[in-house]
């Protein structure tokens, strides 16, 4: 009987200790973090609870001004080389149309006004044939182009929306330091209102290559694909630029567009739908440290003038070939692309300082601005004008290359989108004959593209470089 005792007490110690041990297994897995635990660091600096507070409260009062925004357009599609020949019809017939695929884009955006105006990137809804906005509290709403500026990359959208829109707060970009806080909020690869940190990197960006008017704030806030558009904040939760355009092969190098330079452009485009800048009349170049050395100046700045257009504002002042401009309307210019920007920027028919430097001294004029676009009819030529049709202009060559020989016109511009670029033709290629016929200068550039009007097609040979080039082109 006490072996059987024994037995009975000695099973029960055995099952209390399994017991235990699967309980300590257990707790080995399950976390003893309870909230009446203390957390593991108690003594946090007030400076960092201060600065995650002010992220925090910057986002939740800034968030509902931000949109997220899907357009669907459609794109041409890119043919082979050998369709491009003015013949394809007349053997694949309806096969040689233009065709086209749906495409579908995200990007982002922040609400200017409760009247609905919405401030956007250019390229997210251009070519768009459905916008579709979506609000912080999920509301979705159609989006309407009211205007854009290719040249800015800066684009206003309309929604009517039923209900009151929060709008978004603007700042001075021109009061910016680098290193100060920014703020990016936007739409990445699809992901609503992703938040990211950083500071201002620099300003003052330009000559990039994205934008004919530049003047970028550079940023290491992460800025990716579907944030374009949305806003760059100050630590008060202003805007100070529209996300537009990252570094594909570098990490943490995103540009914004000052929110300065995106009032007049946003202005114009709600008034009227597009934008008027100003105009000098003369064509420039950069200035190299040689040219600078040539010219008597202590260093490389300024714009050189190598033409001045007849009867232009800059020619009614006195602007002769051969002048640097080195301020324009107080401000230093430093180069071709920023006195282009402060030009552009200028109100049409506002009269403005210039400095110039001519024969070692400094000149001052003063200058009234023009329209631009009145500035394209008064300087275009007949050649021009005829062969509108394939988006290119020609000129006639420069005497040092006819002193050499060389016949034909060079391509001086190009239509983005027109025939002549998406056939692959490149300024600065000289187009020396017309279907087949040689063509010496304009007159003869003139009379070919006028009988290749007839037949709806024309074939160029085009001289590049050392290398000649067949381009077959069907007229529209």
């Amino acid at each position: 009987m006490k072996s059987i005792r024994l037995l009975a007490v000695c099973l029960i110690v055995c099952t209390l200790m399994i017991a235990c041990k699967k309980k300590e297994q257990a707790s080995f897995y399950e976390s003893e973090r309870k909230e009446s635990v203390p957390a593991p660091v108690q003594e946090v600096p007030k400076d960092i609870l201060v600065t995650q507070q002010a992220f925090t409260t910057l986002v939740k009062t800034v968030t509902p001004s931000v949109v997220n925004i899907s357009t669907i357009g459609k794109k041409k599609l890119v043919r082979p080389f050998f369709e491009s020949s003015p013949f394809f019809d007349e053997f694949f017939g309806e096969n040689a149309r233009p065709q086209y695929r749906r495409e579908h884009s995200l990007g982002s955006g922040f609400i200017l006004n409760k009247e609905g105006y919405i401030v956007t990137n250019d390229h997210v809804v251009r070519d768009a044939e459905t916008i579709q906005v979506k609000l912080s509290n999920e509301s979705v709403y159609k989006g309407k182009v009211i205007g854009s500026d290719p040249k800015t990359d800066i684009a206003v959208i309309k929604i009517d929306a039923k209900e009151p829109l929060p709008a978004a707060v603007l700042g001075d970009s021109n009061k910016l330091q680098v290193g100060q806080w920014a703020v990016a909020i936007g739409n990445p690869f699809g992901l609503d209102r992703t938040v990211t940190v950083g500071v201002v990197s620099a300003t003052g960006r330009s000559n990039m290559g994205i934008e004919t008017y530049e003047d970028f704030i550079q940023t290491d806030a992460s800025i990716n694909p579907g944030n374009s558009g949305g806003p760059l904040l100050n630590i008060y939760g202003e805007v100070i630029g529209i996300n537009t355009a990252i570094v594909a092969a570098g990490q943490g190098i995103g540009f914004a567009i000052p929110v300065n330079m995106a009032k007049q452009v946003v202005t114009q485009l709600i008034s009227k739908g597009n934008v008027s800048r100003g105009w000098l009349g003369v064509s420039i170049q950069s200035v190299t440290e040689e040219m600078a050395n040539s010219f008597g100046l202590p260093k490389a700045y300024g714009a050189l003038v190598n033409d001045v257009v007849p009867g232009g504002p800059a020619a009614k002042a006195g602007v002769m070939q051969g002048d640097v401009i080195t301020s324009f309307a107080g401000t230093a210019v430093k180069d071709v692309r920023q006195l282009q920007r402060l030009v552009g920027e200028t109100p049409i028919g506002k009269k403005v300082p210039v400095e110039l430097y001519r024969d070692g001294k400094k000149i001052n004029v003063q200058i009234t601005t023009a329209p631009a676009d009145s500035a394209q009819a008064q300087t275009q030529r007949p050649a021009e004008r005829e062969a509108g049709a394939l988006g290119l202009s020609v000129e006639e060559l420069g005497a040092e290359m006819r002193s050499r020989g060389v016949t034909g016109v060079v391509v001086s511009d190009l239509e983005p989108g027109g025939i002549a670029e998406e056939s692959g033709i490149q300024r600065g290629d000289i187009i020396v004959s017309v279907n087949q016929k040689k063509v010496r200068n304009l007159a003869e550039y003139q009379k070919a593209m006028a009988d290749a009007g007839k037949r709806g097609a024309v074939a160029l040979l085009v001289r590049r470089g050392s290398a000649s080039i067949y381009f077959a082109l069907k007229l529209r």
